[in-house]
């Protein structure tokens, strides 16, 4: 088993490698993109007899509610990309956040009670 100082030296490392890399992304979206389908219901449409017609959304909170918004076909892309780099800030930010609680109970125990 290595000693603890090791173990500290490799999280803090860790952590500064995730904190050099980590930028807020300025156009970054937080939530998911999810491709649904809808019936417009026309009853002559192809849609009232198959599974309806695509659409995409973007879901989200915002002070603790969710929001849901329709995100047109050719924003798709670039959304997508947004998403993508909100969600790779959020996860730096996750780790940074657990590397310094595993810090952190590192260095209790080598305090002592």
């Amino acid at each position: 088993m290595r000693p603890k100082g090791t173990q500290a030296a490799r999280l803090r490392q860790r952590k500064f490698e995730v904190l050099r890399r980590l930028k807020i992304p300025p156009e970054g979206l937080p939530g998911s993109l999810a491709l649904t389908h809808r019936r417009c219901g026309k009853p002559t449409c192809h849609c009232a007899m198959g599974e309806g017609h695509p659409l995409w959304s973007l879901t989200f909170m915002v002070k603790g509610k969710k929001r849901v918004e329709r995100i047109p076909e050719e924003w798709l892309a670039q959304v997508r990309r947004r998403v993508a780099e909100g969600r790779a800030f959020k996860d730096g930010l996750t780790e940074v956040f657990a590397l310094n609680a595993l810090l952190l109970v590192i260095e209790r125990k080598q305090r002592g009670p």
